[in-house]
C-alpha cells in the first residue's frame, strides 16, 4: 500500500514562516514546475506576436463583409479577449505561487551539500579496497575516467554450492530449472562488475556485510536486466530499451547470455515444474528407496506475494523486475520461493468467487500473459464475507481516514491473511509492493536478510529494532547493540521479553504460542534465546511505538475495549515485510474469532508484540542525497525532541532525501537516473556519454517508485 499512499492529505500540514506545505516533493527531484504551463499558449508565442497587428491594406475587408460575417468576427474578437484575460490571470497566479514557493524557508537538510558520487559511471570503477566514500573524501581527489571499463563483468551466483559434498551431506540434491517445457533455456544468470565507481557515496544507515550482501560489486542496467530482455529487440522477444542507453562495454555483457524470447514464457508453469523437480528438498518426511530416513535437512519455502490491482499499468521496467524475481528467487534456487501476484479486483460487483469465466477473464484483462498462471484475485466484497466481524464503530478508538474497515486502505492485511490460509504449504510470506525496486540480486538480498534475522538474539531485539543503526557514528553492530543495552538501563525502561500483557475484557485475547514463552528471566539470559531461530516478522524500517509519536493512524485500533487503555502497539512504516505462517495464522485468528484489527502497518508488529513473536528491523543500506552531519542525523532520527518531531510523525520531511521511505523523493529520482533517464534536467544518454558512462550502483532497495519511463 506504499505506506499509505495519500496519508499526506490526512495529516495536518506543518508550515515554517513563509513556507508552503511541508509534505512536498524534494525541490531537486520535482520537475512538475520545470516548464511554464504557458509555454504553448498564444500569449507566449512568437507566432502570435508576429501576427498581432492587422495590415492596413486589409482593414477595408471589415467594412466590405456581410453582417453575418461581421457578427462572427465580433464574437471571435470577444472570446479571444476573454481567453487572453483568463490566460493573463492564470499567469499572474502561477508566478505569484512560484514566488511564494521560492520565498519559503528550506528545511535544515536542504541546506546540506548535495552528494554526487551516485552518478559516477562504469568508466570510473576502482577496486573496493581503493574506494574512498564521497562523504570522507576531503581532498576532492580527481576521479580517473578510463577510455574503457577497467573490469570485465562477472556472473553473480549467491546460491549455496548445490553440487558440493558439504551441501549434499545435509540436503537433497538440486535439480536445474528451465524457462520452457522443452528445457532449452536454462534459468539465466545475471552480471555485475567487480568494483565500484571511485568516489561512490556510502549508505548512512545499515550495512552490506552484516546482511550478507557482497559490498565489492556494482550493478548497471545491461548486466542486471539484459538477460531478461532489456537489451535486445522485440522481434527477438526482448524489450529493445538499450537504444536509449550509453553502451560502453555492453557488448561484453551481451556475449555472456543467451537471448530468450520472453513472448513464449509462462512463468507459472516454469515455477511449478521447478518445484516438482525439487519437491524432495522440502519434504520433512522424505525417505530413501529402502524406506529408511534420509536424515536430510528440509528447506523451508516462501511465498513472495506482490500486491497489485486491476487497472495497474505494467511498465517495461516492471516486467523486467518481475522476471528477475521469478528467475532469481524461484528457478535459480531450485524452488525455494514461489512468486505470486495477489490482485485486488476493485469492482466489487464482479463475482470472481462464483464464476470461473469471470475470474479468468479478469486476469486476462489486467495481467500480462506471461504472469497469468501466478495470479490470485481477491476483492473487498470477498473480505466482507470472509471476515464478517462484527467490527462496530463503538469498538474503534479512532478512524482517522473515515474509511470502511474492509477497504484495502485500512485492512490490506485481510487479503494476505486470507491468502496464507489458502497456502499453508509455505513457511514464510513476503508482502511486497509494486512501487518497490531493487537493483541487486533478489536471492542474495532476501536470503541474506533472512539468515541475519535468524542469528539475532531475542534479548533487547525490540529495543534495537526501534532505532536506526548509523555505522558512521555508532560503529559496528556489536557496539550499537551495547549502546542500546546501556541506554535501556539508564532510562530504566522495561524491555520487551516474551508476550506482553495488558488489560482486556469482552472477548479477551487468544493464548500465545508456547514457543514464545521465555525460557528464563531476561537478566539471566546472555543473549542466547532466539539465536538460530527464524524471525516471524522482518521489516525494513524501525519498529516504533506510535504512542510516542503523532503518527496520524496511531489510534486506528478496532475490536478492543475502548473503555480501557489502548493496547500497546508497534508500527513499521511501509507494509513491506516477511511474515511467518504462525504469525499470519495468529493474525487471522485474532481477526476472525476476536474481531481485532488495526491499521495495516500497525497490525502485524502489534500482534507480534502481544504474542511474543520474534520481530526484527533489518538494517539494509539506505542512502541520502545530502551530506548530513552524523550527530545531527542521529539526533534527528533516533532522539527527536518531542513526539511531533519524530521522523514517523511531522518530522517525516527528513526522510524525503532518502532512498527508502513512503515519501522519499530521492528514491525515484535515483532509480530513474540509474535507468538512464533525465531527471530534473540532469543525466540521460548524452550526459553519460560525455562523462563516465552509465551509473553502476551497489544493491539498493528503492521506495517509492511512481514513474520510470526512460525517454
Amino acid at each position: 500500500m506504499g505506506a499509505i499512499k495519500s496519508a499526506l492529505s490526512l495529516i495536518p500540514s506543518i508550515r515554517l514562516p513563509g513556507s508552503k506545505v511541508a509534505y512536498e516533493e524534494l525541490p531537486s527531484h520535482d520537475i512538475s514546475h520545470a516548464n511554464s504551463p504557458l509555454a504553448e499558449s498564444p500569449i507566449m508565442s512568437d507566432v502570435w506576436r508576429k501576427g498581432a497587428s492587422v495590415p492596413r491594406r486589409r482593414l477595408g475587408f471589415l467594412f466590405r463583409t456581410s453582417p453575418k460575417r461581421l457578427v462572427i468576427i465580433t464574437l471571435t474578437l470577444f472570446f479571444t479577449f476573454i481567453l487572453l484575460a483568463g490566460g493573463s490571470l492564470r499567469a499572474r497566479r502561477y508566478y505569484a505561487e512560484k514566488a511564494k514557493e521560492e520565498e519559503r524557508i528550506p528545511y535544515h537538510w536542504e541546506l546540506y551539500p548535495k552528494l554526487s558520487g551516485f552518478y559516477n559511471g562504469v568508466r570510473s570503477l576502482v577496486n573496493y579496497t581503493d574506494w574512498v566514500p564521497e562523504q570522507q573524501d576531503t581532498s576532492k581527489t580527481k576521479i580517473t575516467i578510463h577510455k574503457n571499463i577497467p573490469f570485465d563483468p562477472v556472473v553473480v551466483n549467491p546460491y549455496p554450492d548445490f553440487s558440493s559434498d558439504e551441501y549434499l551431506k545435509d540436503h537433497q540434491p538440486v535439480q536445474r530449472c528451465y524457462l520452457d517445457d522443452n528445457e532449452k533455456y536454462l534459468a539465466p544468470d545475471i552480471f555485475a562488475y567487480p568494483g565500484i565507481p571511485a568516489g561512490m557515496t556510502a549508505p548512512y544507515w545499515g550495512s552490506y556485510e552484516n546482511i550478507g550482501i557482497a559490498p565489492d560489486r556494482c550493478w548497471e542496467r545491461f548486466g542486471r536486466f539484459g538477460p531478461y530482455g532489456y537489451s535486445y529487440n522485440p522481434a527477438e522477444g526482448g524489450l529493445g530499451l538499450s537504444n536509449k542507453s550509453a553502451h560502453v562495454g555492453a557488448e561484453k555483457v551481451q556475449e555472456m547470455f543467451t537471448k530468450v524470447d520472453y513472448r513464449g514464457v509462462n512463468w507459472g508453469k516454469a515455477q511449478k515444474k521447478c518445484y516438482e523437480k525439487n519437491e524432495k528438498r522440502f519434504d520433512t518426511n522424505s525417505t530413501r528407496g529402502d524406506g529408511a530416513s534420509d536424515q536430510k535437512k528440509p528447506i523451508k519455502r516462501s511465498a513472495y506475494v506482490l500486491r497489485t490491482w486491476t487497472g495497474y499499468q505494467y511498465t517495461d521496467i516492471q516486467l523486467l523486475s518481475l522476471r528477475a524475481m521469478v528467475n532469481e528467487l524461484s528457478l535459480k534456487s531450485g524452488g525455494e520461493y514461489d512468486v505470486h501476484l495477489l490482485v485486488h479486483v476493485k469492482d466489487d460487483k464482479l463475482p470472481i468467487w462464483a464464476s470461473e469465466e469471470v475470474y479468468n477473464q479478469t486476469i486476462r484483462d489486467n495481467v500480462p500473459e506471461e504472469f497469468w498462471d501466478i495470479t490470485t484475485l481477491w476483492s473487498e466484497q470477498q473480505m466482507r464475507t470472509y471476515y464478517p466481524g462484527p467490527f462496530r464503530d463503538e469498538d474503534n478508538v479512532e478512524n482517522h481516514s473515515k474509511s470502511d474497515i474492509h477497504g484495502v486502505y485500512r485492512s490490506a492485511h485481510f487479503a494476505l491473511q486470507w491468502f496464507a490460509q489458502q497456502h499453508q504449504e509455505y513457511d514464510f510470506f513476503w508482502n511486497w509492493e509494486m512501487d518497490l525496486r531493487y537493483n541487486g540480486h533478489y536471492y542474495e538480498f532476501h536470503n541474506g536478510i533472512s539468515n541475519w534475522a535468524a542469528e539475532q538474539p531475542r534479548k533487547l531485539l525490540w529495543e534495537r529494532s526501534s532505532r536506526f543503526w548509523i555505522p558512521g557514528i555508532h560503529g559496528s553492530w556489536a557496539k550499537f547493540s551495547q549502546l542500546v543495552e546501556r541506554e535501556t538501563v539508564e532510562r530504566n525502561e522495561q524491555p520487551v521479553w516474551g508476550p506482553v500483557t495488558f488489560p482486556t475484557s469482552g472477548l479477551g485475547m487468544l493464548p500465545s504460542p508456547l514457543k514464545n514463552t521465555p525460557p528464563k528471566k531476561i537478566e539471566e539470559d546472555d543473549y542466547e534465546w532466539g539465536v538460530g531461530e527464524d524471525a516471524d516478522l522482518i521489516v525494513f524500517d524501525p519498529l516504533f511505538d506510535p504512542a510516542k509519536t503523532n503518527w496520524v493512524f496511531r489510534n486506528d485500533v478496532t475490536g478492543y475495549n475502548t473503555s480501557l487503555e489502548t493496547p500497546p502497539r508497534r508500527v513499521a512504516i511501509i507494509t513491506v515485510a516477511r511474515l511467518s505462517r504462525e504469525l499470519l495464522n495468529t493474525m487471522h485468528e485474532e481477526t476472525f474469532h476476536m474481531h481485532h484489527t488495526m491499521f495495516p502497518e500497525m497490525w502485524p508488529p502489534s500482534v507480534a508484540l502481544h504474542h511474543g513473536f520474534k520481530a526484527v528491523y533489518a538494517p539494509h543500506p539506505v542512502f541520502f542525497d545530502r551530506k548530513w552531519p552524523l550527530d545531527i542525523m542521529d539526533k534527528t532520527f533516533n532522539y527527536p525532541s518531542a513526539p511531533h518531531e519524530s521522523p514517523f510523525g511531522w518530522g517525516e520531511h527528513n526522510m524525503q532525501g532518502g532512498s527508502f521511505y513512503y515519501n522519499a523523493g530521492f528514491s525515484g529520482a535515483l532509480w530513474r537516473r540509474w535507468l538512464g533517464a533525465k531527471e530534473n534536467g540532469e543525466g540521460g544518454r548524452k550526459t553519460e556519454q560525455s562523462r563516465s558512462d552509465r551509473m553502476c550502483l551497489r544493491g539498493m532497495l528503492y521506495h517509492p517508485i511512481k514513474s520510470e519511463a526512460v525517454e
